[in-house]
Order: C-alpha cells, then sequence, then structure tokens
C-alpha cells in the first residue's frame, strides 16, 4: 500500500513539472520573440521649425451697419394711394416714395386759405377805415389777431397734409416695401427701410486691455465673405461695457459696388506694434493637453544593421502663442533648425521609431483661403 502511494505522488509530481516546464518555455519563447521585434515604426511628416516676421496683431469680430440707415414709417394713419419707387432701386434724397390718400385735408386746407384770404381783406379795410375814425381800434387788433390766427391754422394743415407723403430722408437704397396700395396704415406703421451703402459702418469689441492699443484713424483689415477690405477707425465708445468688460469701436470701410449689406458679419484684424521674428510650426504639430501643450522633435540615431537612418521622437513640452491662419507662433520648447513632426504624432510617443513620408504635408499658410471644389 505505502509502495503504490509512492509511486502515485511521483507520477502526480513528474506531470505537473512537465507542465509548467512547458508554461515556462512557452513563455520565454514568445517573450524573446517579441524583443526581438521591436517597437513598430511609425510613418510621419515632419518639418523644419523655422523663424518668420510675426506682425503682432488684435483679432475681433463685427458687424456691418449703414452710415445712414432707418425704416420708413408715417407719422399719420391713412390709406395708401400711391407707391413711387421700384424695391432695390437707389434712390436720391428727398425723392417721393409712398403717397397717402389725401383730398379730405386738401379741401380743409384750401377752405383755411379761403377764410385767411377774406380775414387779410377784412384787416386792410379796416386798417382804412381807421384813419377817419369809422372804426375802433379794438376792432383792428382784433381782426389782426384773426388773420394769424387763420394763417397759423393754415400752416397746421399743411403741415398734416405734407406728412401724407413720404419722401426719403438721405440718399440710399430702398428696401422691400411690406404695405400695398389700398392698404390703411396706423401711424408709425413700418412701410419700407432705407439703408445708404456707401461707405459703411464696421462695429467690433475689444477687451478693455486692449484699449491702449487702439486709436482713431488706425487701419483695419476687415475680412467679409472671404474679401479682405482696408478701412479705418473713427469713433471709440467712450465707455466700456460693465457686463462684458468690452470696449466698443466703429470702423468705417469702402462700399462703391454696394456688395456689402447692414448685418454682415465680418473678422476684423488690427496690426499694433512692430513685426518680430518668431518661431513658427503648423498648427497640425502641436499636440493640445490640459497638463501643457507639446510637439514631437526627430532625433537622428545613426543607422542600423541594414544602413537604413534611425530615426526616434521625443516629447518636447512647448509654450504656443498666438496664431496666425494655419500657423501657430513657439515661445519656448522648440529651436530654430529643430525637425518637428507635423502629422501622425497621435500614434507617438516618446523614443518611437520613425520614418518619414513628407509627400503630403499640412498647410502652413498665415493668410488660408477656402478652396472651391
Amino acid at each position: 500500500m505505502t509502495k503504490r502511494m509512492l509511486i502515485m505522488l511521483v507520477s502526480v509530481a513528474l506531470l505537473f513539472g512537465l507542465v509548467f516546464g512547458f508554461e515556462a518555455f512557452r513563455n520565454a519563447f514568445i517573450a524573446k520573440m517579441m524583443s526581438s521585434l521591436g517597437a513598430p515604426i511609425q510613418v510621419v511628416a515632419t518639418a523644419k521649425a523655422v523663424r518668420t516676421a510675426w506682425q503682432p496683431r488684435l483679432s475681433a469680430v463685427g458687424s456691418l451697419r449703414a452710415v445712414n440707415g432707418a425704416d420708413l414709417a408715417f407719422e399719420v394713419a391713412g390709406i395708401v394711394s400711391a407707391i413711387a419707387f421700384r424695391p432695390g432701386e437707389d434712390v436720391a434724397q428727398g425723392a417721393l416714395l409712398f403717397t397717402l390718400a389725401s383730398a379730405d385735408d386738401l379741401a380743409k386746407l384750401h377752405a383755411l386759405q379761403a377764410s385767411a384770404d377774406l380775414a387779410r381783406i377784412t384787416l386792410a379795410r379796416d386798417q382804412a377805415q381807421i384813419r377817419v375814425q369809422a372804426i375802433s381800434q379794438a376792432t383792428v387788433d382784433a381782426d389782426g389777431a384773426n388773420l394769424k390766427n387763420l394763417l397759423a391754422q393754415v400752416e397746421e394743415q399743411q403741415a398734416i397734409l405734407d406728412k401724407k407723403s413720404l419722401h426719403a430722408p438721405f440718399a440710399g437704397r430702398i428696401g422691400l416695401r411690406v404695405v400695398d396700395l389700398g392698404q390703411y396704415l396706423a401711424a408709425g406703421t413700418q412701410v419700407a427701410t432705407l439703408q445708404a451703402l456707401d461707405p459703411m459702418y464696421v462695429d467690433f469689441t475689444l477687451p478693455q486691455q486692449e484699449a491702449g492699443e487702439i486709436a482713431i484713424g488706425r487701419p483695419i483689415t476687415a475680412t467679409i465673405n472671404g474679401g479682405a477690405l482696408a478701412g479705418t477707425i473713427n469713433a471709440i465708445d467712450p465707455k466700456v461695457d460693465a457686463q462684458t468688460r468690452n470696449l466698443t469701436i466703429r470702423a468705417t470701410v469702402a462700399n462703391p459696388q454696394k456688395t456689402l449689406l447692414p448685418g454682415m458679419f465680418a473678422t476684423i484684424s488690427i496690426d499694433v506694434g512692430e513685426p518680430q521674428q518668431r518661431i513658427t510650426l503648423p498648427q497640425t504639430a502641436i499636440v493640445y493637453n490640459t497638463y501643457g501643450d507639446s510637439v514631437y522633435l526627430v532625433e537622428d540615431k545613426g543607422a542600423d544593421a541594414a544602413g537604413k537612418p534611425k530615426l526616434i521622437v521625443h516629447q518636447s513640452i512647448i509654450t504656443a502663442g498666438a496664431t496666425r491662419g494655419d500657423q501657430v507662433a513657439i515661445l519656448s520648447g522648440v529651436k530654430e533648425g529643430d525637425t518637428v513632426v507635423v502629422s501622425g504624432q497621435v500614434k507617438l510617443h516618446n523614443l518611437s521609431p520613425i520614418s518619414v513620408n513628407n509627400q503630403v504635408l499640412p498647410t502652413d499658410d498665415p493668410n488660408p483661403k477656402p478652396i472651391d471644389q
């Protein structure tokens, strides 16, 4: 019995030894194979860090408004009797635009004018009679006052009649009419819009800390619908908004073709200070993180056994400055002449081996423009 027990224990020990020995051999073989493979080589695009002329500038967004613009309306109520313009045309200052029915007001004006004419004749007759003491001075004074009263009523009625015609208060482009012939209008009802389109104002805001960088007369560049227009600052609000701490600025841009319209969006840039030399990189080269921005710098480690260049990368924490189009200024962390990974860095980590393929490079344009496909 004891002999059988010993044979069984030895057999079990041999079995477990064979199993654990095979597992150890397999793991060692796999580790050896993996170590021989090494880290995979990643294909990236690279560019040299260079110094370029960098003009400091302020950027803002704004909107266009007409130098003169108004939503037109009648001061008095009435029925539209005539429309004297075509929507979208340019009209001169004082041009007749709308007329309200005014036959009753005109008749009342004629009646008042007739009464004033009679009062004038009566006053002239009384002035002749008083010279021969035929009437009293009180009668003459009463007739004079009556004439003045009637003349004032004529002027009042003429003013009411004039309000039945709507004229362009300034030269500009008339918009779509929003009323029709025969329509009754209450006083103050908008009938059309009139906008003077050349030149145009561009209103925008800047933070209060930038107030010292701007002044009346400073040139600006307004980008509207992809086109850049030169303008000049002509007014600065003397009050900072207490809610946003922003300062409102108004510039003027020429619009001779009248293609710009009030309400359009504009991107504003203002050159400030003197041009500087900055190291610049495409924005795609920057790896943005909450703990710090970084780039991958390429390091040449000579050649491998086959004679091919052996390149690796190491991560460098940087300080990024202002952006300009597709470019970003680098304040620290990169030296002029460094080779920087500009595409494919999402696959990298410190000391990753790489190969370079620069057939397709990201754009590095300080003034990019949309491309029509």
